[in-house]
């Protein structure tokens, strides 16, 4: 399992745009990827799920990964934090 923390820097926290490029471009993977925040946890590869959380920006997430391709999976969560705006880090 691979388990990262972040905090949310744009100013809109995560909203439907980049919630939706974040989840699309994870579904390819196989590991099981959770969202954490406040206490509760789901399915990052769920849109539904992601938006019910209603992240603020300031806001420190933790992203886990379990499976075989974890490592490249939370890779592409990295790429895609930053050049959506999310995260820098």
């Amino acid at each position: 399992m691979v388990e990262k923390q972040y905090t949310i820097t744009d100013e809109a926290g995560i909203h439907a745009r980049p919630a939706s490029a974040l989840v699309g471009s994870i579904s390819k993977f196989q590991s099981d990827i959770t969202l954490g925040f406040n206490g509760k946890q789901v399915n990052l590869k769920s849109i539904l799920g992601v938006m019910s959380l209603g992240i603020a920006s300031g806001s420190t997430v933790t992203i886990a990964a379990d499976g075989t391709d974890e490592e490249e999976a939370m890779a592409k969560i990295d790429e895609v934090l930053k050049a959506e705006g999310i995260s820098n880090q």
